[in-house]
């Protein structure tokens, strides 16, 4: 294998940088584990509809971005997709070739569509022609040195940071004579004579493959995917250091990588698949186009959003309502994440709270925060990924810091500790020198035991570069987005959330997703410390909002596993609310008792409430709790609008009165920050049940985790990103309806218009029905339907009859 091609010009590179970057920027990121986050797998083609998206994806992934034609087959033979569904979406398709009419739609669900077949790279003709797997060699050599250089911690000898990506590849694979015992003679030699500019080590392979500049996308998203995990290991990179103002090179450097496997593979083999190759070239140079099958694919799929949409929207008409009246006659008012998870403890409290109210915002409370813990040197994110940090806290004071070296001193050693647990080299001999003492935590926690609750850390404080005039403008910012501005009750409580499980390398997935992959706990105390300061208030009474002096804030860590909330009570002692406190202590056992209720109807094995507390602590337990599937829905309104409503945990609820927001700065907040993040988890969801095999993390049972910061399904091979299959399929069927999202937001249609006019990638997601956007009127009714291009049309009025939903025009 030689050198072939002389170095292009420094123009032409230019472009293939460019090419290179806009293909990096197509793969969502994937998070390290210790805080994991759910991430929109589609997040690079919010551009085009699913239609055209399938289409690209056949190409690149082999893949469908719809179920199966048979589950709409079902849906609509046991009468959940009805014809008024049907047709619905047919008429908004947008597309020229769609299916006639309903009966040729009804025609198309009942014939399976093929399975789409990705186009050949080198790596699949080779293989073909050799009957040796290249492309899953390539897949772990690559993966078997990716591992230590991505390392999060978890091995003793880690790949060095500072040396970029490219260039540590090649000193590995220089030296590795795997493939050459394989048969790929000279691989070793081949990457030691490569360019050792990546770039131009890029343009050397493409130009021996012979690969156009039409055909670059394509081919580069190929292979992209074909790294999977890796290359959105890498993106995460890009994603942090872009939050920052700067740039990485790392996942061009993967792609560059693949690049020179393919040059070795048909260097190699070029006889035998040259024609195959150019046959390949060409359909690389060809723009996905949606085919019939795809567009009615996608129609199918809409009539699904729709049948549900059509259920909410009969549920939101006949919800019970409550009286309106000032916070002050209100025992209680409980805020809590917007969660799906949340909704059903608050209907469980305000049964078992008679009075009190509660309300939905983002679980981090308003705070972008990066917390230190307790002897703990690791900065948490505890704010939404797609933001940066603007505050900091930590659990001690600064001055406390300075006694802490002892704590500090025996966190490092316990991390030494776990890392040397986790070594390959030193793992049998931990398991035989260690193990008599874990026989003890071994039979307790396989029999759904486990230790003691951890006591909490103390308090969080903010740094003290936050001066009074910046706390009282943060608090009042909070305040107004959470329409909580006058009659404050007398006891407001903030509850964060977070999940206790046991040996589950995707724990931080049940954290709160708004909190960066952590539990809300630091930013509610921070919070609560911040209301109840009496100069804050002062200042805040300058501002336009008074808080009675007898107004307690209280900060409480609700555990969606288990049902069961911490209050932190002793962050700021007060006697005099005693009383109400151990009251909501009460009914706070009561309201988890009848969450748990509920969750056991669904949770494979539960029986009674004890049972899904239980499964927190077991060790063993697959599915801890079904963390946020089934979401279909956000609704941004009062909550009079759905208060009495069983939304059976499926919908985030957000607080929003749109009558106190004079200039509609709280509805842009809302629909470019909660409704983004909301809907890259409802579609981290969907394409981990349309498409597991390539969004979704796999069998849990096979999970080995790799360098700390993901799993692989076995020993080898791809890194797996998504949901584990665990998490959506409860053994015979699927827990997560595969929906898109609807919106629903009580507010003006021309207000909502004006700020997707000024968001061009918010607007891009409901343009291209990733989102589904309704506006809702004073009495609970979906009144009409964004239809794209700052649009909109009617809903009709649906009302209950004897036969179930009957459906007036709106005009009527």
């Amino acid at each position: 294998m030689t050198e072939i091609h002389s170095l292009p010009s420094k123009k032409a590179l230019t472009a293939l940088a460019a090419d290179m970057g806009e293909a990096a920027r197509a793969v969502p990121p994937l998070w390290p584990l210790s805080s994991s986050v759910a991430v929109n797998p589609f997040l690079g083609q919010a551009d085009r509809g699913l239609a055209e998206t399938g289409a690209l994806l056949a190409k690149t992934a082999g893949i469908k971005v719809t179920m199966a034609r048979s589950w709409y087959q079902a849906e609509i033979a046991k009468g959940a997709i009805t014809d008024e569904d049907l047709e619905g979406a047919l008429f908004a398709s947008p597309h020229k070739n769609r299916p006639a009419d309903i009966a040729a739609l009804k025609r198309a669900a009942r014939i399976e569509a093929p399975v789409p077949e990705a186009l050949p790279t080198v790596a699949t003709l080779a293989a073909h022609h050799a009957a040796t797997d290249w492309p899953g060699l390539a897949a772990e050599r690559i993966g078997a040195w990716a591992g230590a250089y991505f390392d999060e911690g978890q091995a003793l000898w880690a790949l060095p940071r500072k040396e970029r990506a490219y260039a540590s590849w090649r000193a590995a694979a220089s030296h590795d004579l795997v493939p050459e015992i394989l048969g790929l003679r000279g691989f070793a030699a081949h990457v030691a004579d490569a360019p050792q500019r990546p770039l131009e080590a890029a343009a050397r392979a493409l130009a021996t493959l012979q690969v156009s500049t039409a055909a670059r996308p394509l081919y580069f998203q190929r292979l992209l995917m074909e790294l999977g995990g890796w290359a959105q290991a890498a993106r995460y990179r890009l994603w942090q250091a872009e939050l920052e103002g700067g740039g990485d090179e790392t996942l061009c450097d993967l792609l560059t990588i693949r690049l020179v496997w393919e040059e070795a593979l048909y260097l190699h083999h070029q006889k035998q698949i040259s024609p195959a190759w150019q046959e390949a070239l060409a359909e690389y140079e060809k723009a996905p186009a949606a085919t019939p099958d795809l567009i009615a694919d996608e129609i199918l799929q809409e009539a699904a959003e729709r049948a549900g949409q059509r259920r909410l929207a009969t549920q939101l008409l006949s919800g019970g309502r409550f009286a309106e009246q000032d916070e002050t006659q209100v025992p209680l008012h409980a805020a809590f994440c917007i969660d799906v998870r949340s909704e059903v403890f608050r209907r469980a409290l305000e049964t078992a709270y008679p009075g009190a109210r509660t309300s939905g915002f983002a679980g981090f409370f308003g705070l972008p925060a990066a917390h230190h813990a307790l002897a703990s040197d690791v900065e948490e994110k505890r704010l939404p990924v797609l933001l940066s940090p603007s505050l900091h806290s930590c659990a001690v004071g600064e001055k406390e810091k300075e006694t802490d070296l002892r704590a500090r001193l025996l966190a490092r050693a316990a991390r030494a500790w776990g890392r040397f647990k986790m070594a390959a080299v030193s793992s049998f001999a931990f398991v035989e020198a260690t193990g008599p003492l874990y026989v003890g935590k071994l039979f307790r926690d396989g029999l759904g035991g486990g230790a003691a609750a951890k006591a909490p850390d103390p308090a969080p404080k903010f740094a003290p570069e936050l001066d009074l005039a910046a706390r009282a403008a943060l608090g009042e910012s909070v305040l107004r987005a959470m329409s909580m501005t006058k009659d404050f009750a007398r006891l407001v409580l903030l509850a964060g959330h977070g999940a206790s499980v046991r040996n589950n390398p995707h724990a931080s997935a049940l954290h709160c997703g708004a909190c960066g992959g952590y539990a809300g706990d630091v930013n509610a105390r921070l919070l609560a410390s911040l209301l109840n300061d009496p100069l804050v208030r002062a200042e805040l009474a300058q501002r336009g909002i008074v808080i009675p002096s007898q107004t307690l804030f209280l900060a409480a860590l609700h555990d969606t596993t288990k049902d069961a909330v911490t209050l932190f009570d002793k962050d700021m002692p007060a006697a005099g609310h005693a009383n109400e406190i151990a009251l909501l202590r009460g009914a706070l056992e009561k309201a988890g008792l009848l969450a748990r209720a509920e969750r056991a109807q669904r949770l494979p094995g539960a029986k009674t409430p004890g049972d899904v507390a239980a499964r927190s602590c077991n060790w063993a337990e697959v599915r801890p709790e079904w963390g946020l599937a089934g979401c279909k829905a956000l609704i941004a309104a009062p909550r009079t609008r759905t208060h009495g409503l069983d939304l059976s945990g499926e919908a985030f609820l957000h607080d929003y009165d749109w009558h106190a927001d004079k200039e509609f700065s709280v509805l842009e907040l809302i629909m470019t920050a909660p409704v983004v993040v909301a809907s890259w988890i409802s579609l981290q969801y969907y394409g981990s049940a349309v498409a597991p095999d390539v969004f979704g993390a796999g069998n849990k049972l096979l999970h080995n985790v790799t360098g700390g910061m993901g799993v692989l399904e076995g020993s080898s091979g791809p890194l797996r990103a998504g949901l584990p299959w665990q998490s959506i399929h409860d053994g015979e069927k699927l827990m997560h309806r595969p929906v898109r999202l609807s919106v629903c937001i009580e507010a003006p249609q021309e207000a909502m218009t004006e700020i997707l006019a000024r968001n061009g990638q918010v607007r891009a997601l409901f343009d291209n029905k990733w989102l589904h956007l309704f506006a809702m009127d004073e009495e609970g009714r979906l009144a009409a339907r964004y239809a794209g291009d700052l649009t909109w049309v009617e809903e009709p009025l649906p009302l209950q009859g004897e036969e179930g939903p009957v459906f007036l025009n709106a005009a009527e």
